[in-house]
């Protein structure tokens, strides 16, 4: 059974949608299968464990980051006398806006946040990033620092939040470059990561407005050039992958809520819900309700079986 974690059980404030706490597990507290629709940030302070993704298990101790995607299933597993301690950072894309990178010219500074966690599983987890050192103690005392901010919520709390999360996020990507950064040739590595950081943009971000020229100005690249390098690496247009995207994303709402139609098309970044469903149909083959009665029919079945 995989439970579904909804973002008003753990963010409450809608200005500022975040939150961050320490955590411990143990064989005696166990953390069943989840999946959740925030994004998930986590740094182990201490201990070690398995950790349970999308139906592998993967070793994890002290100093290990990852972040888990919504909609993800994970969990963790430990053996008796085994221990782990955990900051977890949960929050929306929408707390860092488009804009906000924009100003400061960062989109090429991001990505742990729009490379890393769109790369296969098994890459993501057999080459976690694991921190050590003074690397370990500068982002256990950025993150010790949000925490406190986060709790006391003195006046100005959500701007420097903000900021706090872009600078973690910053600091992971130079970490991750280090690691990451044999792993192509010169000319190879400019283009495939390019085209990784526009992906995983339009993956944080697809419930927005995401126009071509703005991409174009973020990432600093003329709209041919996108179009062209695009379809060539993806084999899909833009607007074909953020269309994509968001009825990926729409598929998972239906399945697991009871939100009305109307109420997921907006949430996927479309206004008019009649163009939803028919984009959706087309795509899928039937309609969004459809696809939700399927769904929970196969669901019936299952449990009778069982």
């Amino acid at each position: 059974m995989v439970h579904q974690l909804r973002r008003a059980q753990f963010i409450k404030d809608n200005a500022c949608p975040f939150s961050i706490g320490s955590y411990v597990h143990d064989s005696e507290h166990v953390i069943s299968d989840h999946s959740h629709d925030f994004v998930e940030l986590v740094f182990l302070v201490d201990g070690q464990a398995e950790h349970l993704f999308e139906g592998q298990c993967y070793p994890i101790r002290a100093g290990d980051v990852f972040i888990i995607n919504p909609g993800e299933i994970h969990s963790y597993r430990t053996k008796p006398g085994q221990r782990i301690e955990i900051i977890n950072c949960l929050f929306l894309p929408e707390l860092i806006s488009e804009a906000m990178l924009r100003e400061l010219g960062v989109s090429r500074s991001m990505d742990y946040f729009y490379v890393y966690p769109f790369l296969d599983a098994g890459e993501r987890f057999h080459h976690r990033l694991n921190l050590a050192g003074t690397k370990a103690s500068e982002v256990g005392a950025l993150l010790a620092a949000m925490i406190v901010e986060w709790e006391q919520r003195r006046p100005g709390y959500t701007t420097i939040i903000r900021l706090q999360l872009l600078q973690l996020l910053i600091m992971l990507s130079r970490f991750y470059a280090e690691v990451s950064g044999k792993e192509y040739k010169p000319v190879e590595k400019e283009r495939t990561v390019l085209i990784r950081r526009i992906n995983g943009f339009l993956e944080r971000h697809f419930d927005q407005k995401l126009a071509i020229p703005d991409l174009c100005t973020f990432f600093n690249i003329s709209n041919r050039q996108l179009n062209r390098i695009f379809k060539q690496e993806t084999g899909q247009t833009v607007t074909e992958r953020i269309h994509q995207i968001r009825i990926e994303r729409a598929k998972q709402y239906l399945m697991d809520g009871h939100d009305k139609v109307i109420e997921i098309a907006h949430r996927v970044g479309y206004e008019d819900p009649s163009f939803f469903t028919q984009l959706f149909r087309r795509k899928v083959g039937c309609s969004p309700g459809q696809y939700r009665d399927l769904y929970i029919e196969s669901i019936s079945q299952t449990e009778v079986i069982s």
